[in-house]
């Protein structure tokens, strides 16, 4: 089997929503230069993306609303054309369809080729963009390249599909892409809707139809931290995974869960992240014989927390794990400190945690406001799966 793929094409970081907007490609570009100097990128087959032709973004995406984002991306196009787009969260841009649809080519790059078996595992850690709506732009996001990415393999003749969003938002784009759709299962642990954007995935949206129980919610509370947050995920994720059998494993990972996060209320750390990559690793390897495609996704704090995050996910997924202890490259710290001169920067690849982040399984008490998410979730979902709600080995 081949190396395993990094989409990457430096015109990726044309998806440049306005110098001062929290979606910025310098989390892209750091996350690569890093990478590469740390000699992840050694692990990788480079491949360079095509942009998704309008058939492709057909798949998730309306015709209207395709035109809609080619009008807008017009040099000096002076006004909204509607579906969201023109709205402080998605400006119009020069060259915004070209751009939007390279970051989409490369999810769905990845996706044809783990689907044809020319590999087993990929990456686009530009991805991610889980927001965006058949019809419209939201949450920073245009095309949506992971709902995309999916479509694709279900078009090659991948028969079920398990997707984990660990993004500190709710996965709404995807989750409302296969909503009816019982070969997808939409998996997104998130901060509970009263307190973050997009205001959805309470434990309730199960699917619609045939797909009932295919969509599950774990809304954890604000302030949620490391240890909580692992318990949470492994309360629920793994076991739904492994009832549902998908051939295929799809994830996202927002970074915006970090406690540095200017946008979100969640308290975990880059050690705290990086051991939910593992467990991802280990669900790949275990429910799918490996076959695993890793997007990116939000993730704001740009120069401290992105490029160490999608870092450690590009070493666990070529499976060239780097030391938490690990220092940070001088040439590295310079290119950051150059684009961010009043920003302070890490020293290392770990936030004071360098080994595997421990936390307790939930055993069916509900002692904090995790527990009671867990519960609220497993109780709906897991007898839709076959599984005992109050069994905590399940």
């Amino acid at each position: 089997m081949s190396p395993p793929l990094v989409m990457w094409d430096p015109r990726m970081l044309g998806y440049d929503l306005g110098g001062h907007h929290p979606l910025h490609p310098l989390r892209w570009e750091l996350t690569w230069l890093l990478a590469q100097t740390l000699g992840i990128i050694d692990g990788f087959e480079v491949s360079v993306p095509e942009p998704a032709d309008a058939q492709t973004l057909g798949l998730v995406h309306t015709w209207g609303y395709i035109d809609a984002v080619r009008r807008a991306s017009r040099p000096g196009f002076p006004f909204s054309v509607g579906h969201g787009l023109g709205t402080p969260d998605n400006p119009i841009f020069p060259g915004m369809h070209d751009a939007a649809a390279l970051i989409a080519g490369a999810s769905v790059g990845a996706a044809r080729a783990i689907a044809h078996q020319d590999v087993d595992r990929a990456v686009n850690f530009c991805g991610g963009l889980h927001h965006a709506m058949a019809d419209w732009a939201s949450g920073f996001c245009v095309y949506n390249d992971a709902a995309l990415s999916i479509a694709v393999l279900l078009e090659e003749g991948v028969r079920k599909v398990a997707y984990v969003d660990v993004d500190a938002h709710h996965g709404d784009g995807v989750q409302a892409a296969f909503y009816d759709d019982p070969r997808v299962l939409t998996v997104s642990i998130h901060e509970s809707p009263l307190t973050l954007f997009p205001g959805t995935g309470r434990p309730w949206e199960c699917g619609g139809g045939k797909a009932w129980g295919t969509s599950v919610n774990l809304a954890v509370p604000a302030g949620t931290s490391d240890a909580a947050w692992l318990r949470a995920f492994h309360a629920v994720v793994p076991a739904v995974v492994r009832a549902f059998r998908p051939e295929v494993l799809v994830t996202q990972h927002g970074t915006d869960t970090h406690r540095e996060d200017p946008l979100t209320h969640l308290n975990m750390t880059v050690d705290g992240q990086r051991t939910s990559y593992e467990t991802l690793r280990e669900l790949a390897e275990t429910v799918t014989g490996g076959r695993w495609l890793a997007l990116g996704g939000g993730g704001y704090s740009l120069v401290r927390v992105v490029p160490r995050a999608w870092t450690h996910l590009l070493a666990i997924v070529s499976g060239r794990d780097i030391d938490p202890a690990t220092p940070l490259p001088k040439d590295w710290l310079a290119r950051a400190a150059a684009a961010r001169p009043a920003i302070p920067l890490p020293i290392g690849m770990s936030d004071g945690t360098p080994h595997t982040v421990h936390f307790r399984l939930w055993d069916g008490t509900v002692d904090l406001p995790v527990d009671r998410a867990i519960q609220d979730t497993r109780s709906i979902i897991y007898p839709l799966h076959g599984l005992d709600a109050h069994d905590p080995r399940d």
